[in-house]
């Protein structure tokens, strides 16, 4: 969630929650009034991977802004790319992702790629490149959309745990689902949620893609903690995943890859894209390891 204000994606990763709700394998309803589909040639976006993972590098504020745009995209109108399309960005609820946006935006049409791709790639690039960071899919193909999402539909620091939790169920996801998604503030920092306290990390290694955050925040050690975060540790429907992905990182990646995988095509119809996973940073090394280890071995460690 690497958010940044007082609003919950705002600040950086995800919330979810159990229940039924839209698909992220259905249409939208509302995610193709500009009709602009995607290039999926995995080559291009070979060179798209190249270019931001050099951006990237280091897992710093261009990589946390990266990895947050999906969040924001994705929660209210499907992922459709409205988020720069629609003139989102310039949203309180979306407090500091103008320079994502317009990395983004430029980046987009630097590549004659889609709108709402270039925002779910460039986090899996995010990702991929900040130390101990899993390797997500990268699925391309979706269909932009101009249209703007409705306003208000973001999760706030400050709302209740069972409406952050509802508006995640809304498009599939469950409470295991948000815990782990949350967990992409390890990565993060705050600006808006308290700007007295603006910069600092949301645990001792925003460096670092590990399972820090949630140890620290359930203690209160982390440098800052978001009101909702520290909720979440002992909240009824979420402290069980909560506990168990601060006692294993395996668990953690297993559960977020899941999670972000299922929540990046929201709105979209997942048999009609492009799988350019292969065009992340280091899959090629990770194609190899998985080669050498023993069937069944785990792929986090």
């Amino acid at each position: 969630m690497l958010f940044q204000s007082a609003i919950l994606f705002t600040l950086g990763a995800a919330a979810a929650a159990g229940g039924g709700g839209r698909s992220s394998t259905s249409s939208s309803s509302s995610s193709s009034s500009s009709g602009s589909s995607s290039s999926t040639d995995c080559s291009t976006w070979s060179r798209v991977a190249s270019d931001l993972g050099t951006t990237f590098q280091g897992c710093g504020p261009a990589a946390r802004g990266a990895i947050r745009a999906p969040f924001h995209d994705c929660i209210n109108n499907g992922c459709d790319g409205s988020l720069i399309l629609g003139d989102e960005c310039g949203r309180s609820e979306n407090a500091g992702l103008t320079a994502t946006c317009a990395l983004l935006a430029e980046k987009a049409k630097q590549y004659s790629v889609g709108t709402a791709d270039m925002i779910q790639f460039a986090a899996a690039v995010a990702i991929a490149v900040c130390p101990l960071g899993p390797r997500v899919k990268a699925l391309v193909g979706r269909t932009d959309s101009s249209t703007p999402a409705e306003e208000g539909q973001v999760p706030a620091t400050k709302d209740p745990i069972d409406s952050i939790l509802g508006k995640f169920a809304a498009v599939g996801m469950s409470a295991n689902d948000v815990v782990a998604l949350v967990g992409s503030h390890t990565a993060g920092t705050q600006s808006f949620d308290d700007p007295s306290q603006a910069g600092k990390a949301l645990d001792s290694t925003p460096s670092k893609w590990d399972v820090k955050f949630y140890s620290e925040t359930k203690a209160g050690t982390a440098p800052y903690s978001f009101s909702s975060d520290r909720r979440m540790t002992n909240d009824s429907s979420t402290e069980g995943s909560w506990n168990r992905f601060a006692h294993s990182q395996g668990a953690w990646a297993s559960a977020f890859t899941s999670a972000w995988d299922r929540f990046v095509v929201v709105g979209n119809d997942v048999d009609s894209l492009n799988d350019c996973s292969s065009s992340l940073p280091g899959s090629s090394r990770r194609r190899a390891e998985g080669m050498s280890r023993p069937m069944g071995a785990g792929a986090f460690h």
